[in-house]
């Protein structure tokens, strides 16, 4: 697979990596272990050599089953893992204090079973922690070896800046799909002028862009999708247009709706890299096929045009979940 260098560091990944997340956490019960480890290993078999996880995963759970996965290969690939939860769990709020930084990346060493954190990422910004102290921990960090690259998640331009005076910033992670486009207004042309590397997570819109989600499909409780507005039944029936836009782009391509969702964003700059996750080898073989789809300046144009004409009904998070929402 080709790679591409995140940004202006000289972190080079797969053009594709993988989001372990929904392994562990977040769609429903998770995925035997051996069975997760398997595909993980499955992925860098077949060129995938950036994964991401986070102590919040589990917590630690996704940790251990990424850090078992790829200690025969720790040298090949690229690592990310996330802080800034209390007791690394969402719901009991944020965290980014600099001792819990440091907590948190020494625990996440013994869980992925390896001397150094890759990629560092903050999960969320905290409000009640500076950004400059956040930015000073994992400088400290670097400094000491532990980590080799500071990043963030769902930050908004201003802290992006504040945080990146203070310890360069290698990569924003952030929720960026067909569906989902706010960051192009703010966020893109910023990480362009810094050279920051952009990591879209949830690039197939939590899975809403596959085609395998209509208003008939229901979620487990345990599966986040199951409270957030953007899939109540009203909302993907009204959204469906963005999936027929997608289907058609896909059948004149010779390809899958998540290979042109894919290769959609990997045209929008050479330093972005999505990071799909799946449970299933097959799905994970067509997600890396989107590395190989090829959309011309006439395609984007069609594309840009149709999604104009396209109204993305429903809000990404509830009410309840606004730390998730970037600042």
């Amino acid at each position: 697979m080709d790679k591409r260098r995140l940004g202006k560091s000289n972190l080079e990944v797969s053009a594709i990596g993988l989001g372990c997340m929904g392994l562990s956490y977040g769609y429903g019960p998770a995925t035997d272990r051996q069975d997760a480890i398997s595909l993980i290993r499955s992925a860098q078999e077949r060129g995938v050599t950036f994964f991401d996880t986070a102590e919040a995963y589990g917590p630690g759970v996704n940790e251990e089953v990424v850090g078992e996965a790829l200690a025969s290969v720790r040298d090949q690939v690229v690592i990310a893992t996330k802080f800034g939860f209390k007791n690394g769990v969402p719901a009991d709020g944020l965290d980014s204090r600099p001792e819990r930084i440091r907590q948190v990346a020494d625990e996440a060493l013994k869980r992925l079973r390896t001397d150094r954190i890759d990629l560092f990422y903050q999960h969320r910004v905290d409000p009640n922690v500076p950004i400059e102290e956040v930015a000073g921990a994992v400088k400290d960090l670097i400094a000491a070896g532990k980590v080799l690259h500071f990043g963030l998640s769902e930050a908004g331009p201003d802290a992006i800046r504040r945080a990146h005076a203070v310890q360069p910033v290698t990569a924003l992670q952030s929720e960026y799909s067909m569906w989902w486009r706010e960051p192009e207004t703010e966020v893109l042309p910023l990480l362009d002028e810094l050279g920051i590397g952009f990591v879209p997570f949830a690039p197939l819109g939590k899975g809403f862009l596959t085609g395998k989600v209509d208003q008939n499909t229901t979620f487990a409780d345990s599966d986040f999708r199951s409270a957030v507005p953007r899939f109540s039944p009203e909302a993907i029936k009204a959204n469906q247009a963005l999936v027929v836009l997608v289907t058609e782009i896909a059948a004149a391509k010779g390809a899958t709706p998540a290979q042109i969702a894919l290769a959609w964003l990997l045209a929008q700059q050479p330093w972005i890299v999505p990071i799909p996750g799946t449970t299933k080898l097959h799905r994970l073989e067509e997600n890396l096929g989107g590395a190989d789809i090829q959309l011309s300046a006439a395609d984007l144009d069609r594309i840009e045009r149709m999604l104009a004409s396209i109204q993305v009904t429903g809000d990404r998070y509830p009410t309840s979940h606004q730390q998730f929402v970037n600042r």
